[in-house]
């Protein structure tokens, strides 16, 4: 018999990166009884590769910025599939995000006179990024780990959680094992902050790491009965490494082109010059992907599946002052010399700008009690992220979403509960570790990355979209027959399983709205379909039940309208 601890609290945080610590603060704060918990070291979530810095309209640097030209550069750069009331909202409270990390004694990097410095971070209007050096997220984590210890907000960081327990439509908890021992963790709450990442993961090169970003957002939510927005919307980063097979997809910072380096196919041509002539390197992130991705398609790349990334024509000095994290990656790495060595590089999936269906004014879901934030959820990207503005959500929608879920667990007269489901949920872990099957799991996990790279990559078609899902079937039919092995070493092959289950759906979602999109909009390219369609100007939805709906989005107020044009990019960071 298994050991079970059964734990009991008024608002349940899945998730312990950047955007559930703030949640759980927010609860804490207010009084609210929290408990949050993760699968992930505390001190390594995702949130710790957030390079770049947090949008904010602070005006400390651009005295004429405001919240309203961060929402309208955010709006053009999404493509016109952002939610316009999504982005208010975020550009509304961003700079309340950012004195809340002061008051939590986060280390900005500051002008001399002691404001805030903001610089150029993609199409802005104006400078609006707020940064400590070039480890924003590592510094947004500290303060927030040290908030949260301050605080005495308990926090569980070996917990895998399998599903969320639903009765009469209503979430009240969650079931999962503890990584280490295996022992079970039945948890009751009013409400649930669901903050576990994205699915990009499911790609053969993601700058995720290997157990994080698996789709298991997607998963838990459908099972609970939400639905997924915009799953097609994903973005990839030019240049990512392909090797060693430990670190593929690590990035290699964009700033590397804003400084000068060059792109290279094996005939040594700088190919972007025919993408995009004007800009060459420093064009959008989606047309160098598209670029490095058409050369390497077409044999023009390395025979690893790359292009070079070439920066040994510039000064030593310049390298080593204005690109040090860059040459050290690669030295840690690789034992590569930038200086001296150019480094291949292919277009690595990054970011999911899609997730959870929410609302858009506290995140909350078509299931009663249960919240989404961060990169699980949708809304405010839509067909390619503002630079800077993912950890601007995060902090802006903890802080709501913290609220709305304590306000949604003081209003509950009651809550109902169901031991079935309960028992649903120990049964599906009891049929996972039984299994003695024939196909392996992390075959199969590698299975869908290569399908999703070769069918659903940079630039999709409706040949490789359809073959695609032929392929996530037989997969699907395969993952009936899997043996999980646990020993001395942990429960994480008991994981994978579930990280199974989650990318298979995660991709299934994935190519069916790739498929609906039939057309090139921001991140979104199909080759078969080079060109936007006014009539696609919707948002996809998506659930195992009904398919593909179409969602018309908001319309943009017109003091924003106004605002909106094309930006510059030359010259600054692009992440």
């Amino acid at each position: 018999m298994h050991r079970e601890h059964q734990l009991a609290t008024s608002v349940l945080v899945i998730g312990t990166g950047g955007a559930g610590l703030r949640a759980a603060i927010e609860l804490a704060e207010a009084g609210v009884a929290v408990l949050a918990v993760g699968k992930r070291a505390p001190d390594d979530p995702h949130t710790v590769l957030a390079a770049g810095g947090i949008n904010a309209a602070l005006a400390t640097t651009d005295a004429a910025d405001t919240w309203e030209q961060h929402a309208a550069d955010t709006l053009q750069e999404s493509a016109l599939l952002a939610d316009p009331r999504t982005v208010q909202v975020v550009a509304r409270n961003a700079a309340r995000a950012i004195h809340d990390l002061e008051r939590y004694g986060m280390r900005f990097d500051r002008q001399p006179d002691g404001r805030i410095q903001q610089r150029w971070f993609g199409p802005h209007t104006h400078r609006r990024t707020a940064f400590a050096g070039d480890h924003t997220g590592l510094e947004v984590l500290r303060v927030l780990r040290e908030r949260i210890a301050s605080l005495e907000v308990p926090v569980i960081s070996t917990l895998y959680v399998t599903r969320l327990l639903v009765d009469e439509g209503s979430v009240f908890g969650a079931y999962g094992f503890d990584l280490v021992d295996g022992s079970r963790y039945l948890v009751h709450a009013d409400a649930v902050i669901l903050a576990t990442g994205g699915h990009t993961r499911i790609w053969r090169r993601t700058s995720s790491r290997r157990d994080e970003n698996t789709g298991d957002s997607l998963r838990l939510v459908v099972e609970a009965g939400g639905r997924v927005r915009a799953a097609e919307l994903v973005q990839f980063h030019p240049s990512g490494l392909l090797e060693p097979e430990h670190a593929a997809g690590t990035l290699v910072s964009e700033s590397a082109r804003g400084e000068g380096g060059v792109l290279l196919n094996n005939l040594g041509e700088r190919f972007m010059a025919r993408y995009d002539p004007e800009r060459m390197e420093l064009s959008t992130r989606d047309r160098v992907a598209r670029a490095s991705y058409t050369e390497i398609r077409e044999g023009r790349g390395s025979r690893a599946g790359g292009v070079w990334l070439d920066l040994s024509h510039l000064p030593r000095e310049t390298i080593l002052t204005r690109l040090p994290a860059v040459y050290r990656t690669l030295l840690d790495v690789q034992m590569l010399d930038v200086t001296r060595d150019p480094v291949e590089v292919a277009p690595t999936a990054h970011y999911s700008m899609g997730g959870a269906w929410v609302r858009p004014d506290d995140h909350s879901t078509d299931v009663p009690g249960l919240f989404v934030i961060g990169e699980a959820a949708s809304g405010l990207h839509g067909a390619n992220r503002l630079g800077g503005n993912s950890l601007a959500e995060l902090l802006v929608y903890g802080r709501l979403t913290g609220r709305a879920a304590a306000d949604y667990s003081a209003g509950l007269s009651s809550q109902h509960r169901s031991l079935g489901a309960v028992q649903d949920a120990e049964a599906e872990v009891d049929r996972s570790l039984a299994a003695e099957g024939g196909q392996n799991v992390r075959a199969l996990q590698r299975a869908i990355r290569d399908l999703m790279t070769e069918h659903a990559g940079v630039v999709r078609d409706e040949t490789g979209l359809l073959e695609g899902l032929a392929g996530v079937a037989e997969i699907e039919e395969r993952m009936a027959d899997v043996a999980v092995h646990t020993d001395i070493s942990g429960y994480q092959d008991l994981a994978h399983a579930f990280d199974l289950r989650s990318a298979a759906l995660a991709a299934r979602a994935t190519l069916e709205c790739a498929l609906e999109r039939r057309e090139t909009r921001g991140a979104h390219q199909r080759s078969d379909f080079p060109r936007e369609d006014p009539q696609l100007q919707v948002n996809l939805v998506w659930s195992p039940s009904t398919g593909v709906r179409r969602e018309p989005v908001a319309s943009i107020p017109t003091h924003l309208a106004e605002l909106m044009h094309p930006v510059p990019t030359e010259g600054r960071l692009l992440e």
